[in-house]
């Protein structure tokens, strides 16, 4: 399969979205340059260009699962969380040196817990980072899809679970910081956290990890796979009596999505400084099915487009407009669905078409 066809589906978009790539790409060595160059980039749009890419990925994650396979998931922002804790255990055992990390000395605690062990290798908590979200996922996935458990009532239990991961991490029983979470991060794999090279470094692997996504899973919906999943949102039944195991279908892609979610929060974590259980909040998970309905369903670029068009609003309004970004979130999902329903991807394909 050539790169363009990886790139979209009419080589004129792959153009653009190729160079849409390349740009951020590019974007995070401008932080390198002088301050007094045009074209230096404070840490500022480092850090917001990063997070946005990290939030565009798990719009890509969740767009597999509700755009392709049709399980509308409002709870991805638990996975995305677990993956961001796993990498924040590591970053805190850095900042703590060899004793036990500030939290746990206010609690008097003497040890670290058992599920702590190891998290102070880069290594092992990459590992954490994939297999946490992923277990997590396949466990309840399993039950869930088992037991056929569709619609509405799967989306309503995904957003049940976060909510009770929330309420168990604001415990500071549970060894995970409480309410304040993880922070105060100082060094990455030795280097300073908060160094011109290492921000550069994490926004550029970011785009990276954002890039491959893309690819990936591009590649996979253009195999029998993702025909597979396509027919399963459109006929599941049907499919069953064709002889598919559906199951196995819906829950590799929904553990594929959760993993991609887990790598997003990793990379988030130490670019924003901070993870805790706010993560997990239900509105949270809410906003990014928002994203991937208004940049199109099914469609992965339309995913990454929803997440960052919605998150450069939010960034706006939640600074100079605070109390009114819920109510903005709402609208939009409204005109999203009633006038919207293949999101500003539909939209710039219907024009496309009308000028053919």
């Amino acid at each position: 399969m050539r790169l363009t066809q990886l790139l979209s589906d009419s080589p004129r978009n792959a153009i653009l979205i190729g160079l849409c790539f390349l740009v951020l790409l590019i974007l995070p060595w401008l932080h390198l340059l002088p301050e007094t160059s045009s074209f230096h980039l404070s840490a500022y749009w480092i850090t917001l260009i990063g997070k946005i890419m990290a939030l565009a990925m798990v719009a890509l994650a969740l767009d597999l699962v509700w755009g392709y396979a049709g399980i509308l998931s409002l709870g991805h922002g638990l996975y995305f969380a677990l993956g961001g804790y796993a990498f924040g255990m590591y970053l805190t055992r850095e900042t703590a040196g060899t004793g036990l990390p500030d939290f746990m000395r206010f609690l008097s605690w003497t040890e670290l817990p058992w599920y702590w062990a190891g998290t102070q290798h880069f290594w092992w908590a990459m590992a954490l980072v994939v297999l946490v979200p992923g277990l997590v996922a396949f466990i309840f996935g399993y039950f869930a899809f088992r037991s056929k458990i569709k619609g509405v009532y799967f989306s309503i239990i995904t957003q049940a679970m976060t909510y009770a991961a929330a309420l168990l991490f604001f415990r500071n029983e549970t060894g995970f910081g409480g309410n304040n979470g993880f922070t105060g991060f100082t060094t990455l794999l030795g280097y300073d956290i908060t160094a011109s090279s290492t921000r550069t470094l994490l926004c550029f692997t970011t785009a990276l990890a954002l890039l491959l996504s893309y690819l990936g899973l591009r590649y996979l919906m253009s195999q029998p796979y993702g025909r597979v999943l396509g027919a399963i949102r459109d006929s599941e039944n049907r499919l069953q009596y064709l002889g598919y195991r559906t199951l196995w279908y819906k829950l590799s892609a929904w553990v594929l999505s959760a993993i991609i979610a887990g790598i997003a929060g990793a990379l988030y974590v130490p670019q924003v400084g901070i993870i805790n259980p706010g993560e997990m909040n239900p509105v949270n998970s809410i906003e990014m099915a928002v994203w991937v309905a208004a940049g199109g369903r099914g469609s992965l670029i339309g995913a990454i487009v929803g997440a960052g068009t919605i998150n450069v609003i939010k960034t706006y309004f939640t600074v100079a407009y605070p109390e009114f970004w819920l109510l903005i979130l709402g609208g939009l999902f409204v005109v999203v669905t009633l006038f919207l329903p293949n999101g500003i991807i539909g939209v710039l394909d219907r024009f496309k078409k009308e000028k053919e």
